[in-house]
């Protein structure tokens, strides 16, 4: 996770990561048997959706991300990632980055392709070429990733770099890198503890 602080170094920046990984915490962290999308069994389970759902945690995620795309990834025109933990990140991205004036579109990759129409499976001002990140709310395994990259390079995209809200620490991140880079705001140790 150390490489990761470095872009939230200033006081800002580091203000409004604390106060995320405290929301995470209060809201997104539970102590119970669960079974993991990957099939995996779980001690622990943790749901950024109650945390980044309010209006809170919708600015956080949003400032954050985009802080983040800033230094990493500023030729990104677009955020989105696959349907529905994705979903609220993406979309308080593109808010906030209107606001700042850096306006970013965002997408969805849906998790089946629409039944009717045009049968898509990207959501979206998008177009083949543009540059764009993957935006996920935790990375276990990062299957989950890697299936929304996938689909967003079948659209044409180009993916550039992915933002996770929290990295369970379980070999998803490595996963994910041996394809796009990534950049966590969190992991698991930091909510854990």
């Amino acid at each position: 996770m150390e490489r990761d602080l470095g872009w939230f170094r200033e006081p800002g920046a580091a203000m409004l990561r604390r106060r995320l990984v405290e929301l995470l915490r209060l809201r997104s962290y539970q102590e119970r048997e669960v079974v993991l999308s990957s099939g995996r069994r779980s001690t622990f389970y943790i749901d950024c959706k109650p945390a980044v759902l309010t209006a809170e945690g919708h600015f956080l995620c949003g400032h954050l991300v985009l802080h983040l795309l800033r230094q990493v990834a500023p030729e990104v025109q677009a955020v989105g990632g696959l349907s529905v933990g994705a979903d609220p990140i993406a979309s308080a991205t593109s808010t906030l980055s209107f606001l700042g004036g850096w306006p970013l579109a965002a997408f969805y990759v849906r998790k089946e392709p629409k039944a009717h129409g045009t049968g898509q499976w990207i959501e979206g001002a998008v177009a083949p070429g543009m540059p764009v990140a993957i935006v996920e709310d935790v990375v276990t395994t990062g299957a989950s990733t890697l299936k929304a990259i996938e689909r967003a390079r079948q659209h044409g995209l180009s993916v550039r770099h992915v933002v996770a809200l929290c990295d369970r620490e379980e070999g998803g991140r490595e996963a994910i890198e041996a394809v796009v880079p990534m950049t966590a705001l969190t992991c698991r140790t930091e909510i854990v503890s």
